[in-house]
């Protein structure tokens, strides 16, 4: 039985539920080497940190001034990240250790992600998560990414619950500012220290500045009490 009343949590995936971007970063790379584009460093991989692969992959094509179409990039890079996923995911033991909190205590759960829908389906299967987390949402579902609300609105009325009673967990300030789009709360994990100060995270109903490193399963557990027993 859910104890926190009509609580459900929606949890973006890479780098918030698992550490996947140094997957995402390799398999941009190798995209963008194939294409002419070499020396593409982690720091310029970090802007794109909670941006869709799709909207990513569009921005390259600009920024880079690559000719092939976005399907055949987004293939490529979906291939080579799917073979890295597929040998090596970790899952943040605090976050498990928080998703296996809320299933016993009866909290709906859905996963709202900028990620393909077969990345999202491998990762979740791959490391056990999808025993708990059933219900996806992948952005090309929906008709915008994050910072949009979309994925995180259609997680909700998968779910059937009200946005208003929704808090996500998010680890990057364009799904810090989807979250307040769509008028939920946010425990905000920053993914990268240095953007723990951008004016996205500052609508997070609770920010953990530290990152992962400060994040334990039971004090969001508590939190998430907490705030149900407010008004």
């Amino acid at each position: 039985m859910n104890t926190l009343g009509s609580l459900s949590v929606v949890f973006d995936l890479d780098g918030t539920l698992v550490d996947s971007e140094p997957n995402y970063y390799e398999a941009g790379r190798r995209t963008l080497a194939a294409y002419g584009v070499p020396d593409f460093s982690w720091a310029e991989h970090e802007r794109y940190v909670g941006i869709s692969t799709r909207e990513t992959i569009a921005d390259w094509r600009e920024r880079y001034g690559l000719s092939a179409p976005v399907e055949e990039l987004l293939a490529v890079k979906n291939r080579h990240y799917l073979r890295l996923a597929g040998a090596s995911t970790r899952v943040y033991p605090q976050m498990r250790a928080f998703v296996e909190l809320l299933a016993a205590e009866g909290v709906p759960m859905a996963v709202a992600s900028g990620s393909s829908p077969g990345a999202i389906g491998a990762i979740l299967a791959g490391t056990g998560l999808d025993a708990h987390l059933r219900t996806v949402v992948a952005a090309d579902e929906v008709a915008h990414g994050k910072p949009a609300p979309d994925v995180f609105l259609e997680a909700a009325r998968r779910l059937g619950a009200d946005p208003a009673d929704c808090v996500v967990v998010e680890d990057a300030a364009p799904g810090a500012a989807a979250a307040h789009a769509a008028g939920m709360r946010c425990i905000a994990v920053p993914y990268v220290a240095a953007q723990a100060d951008a004016p996205e995270f500052a609508t997070a109903g609770l920010l953990l500045r530290g990152g992962q490193e400060e994040f334990t399963a039971r004090a969001a557990l508590a939190w998430l009490t907490d705030s149900a027993r407010r008004p």
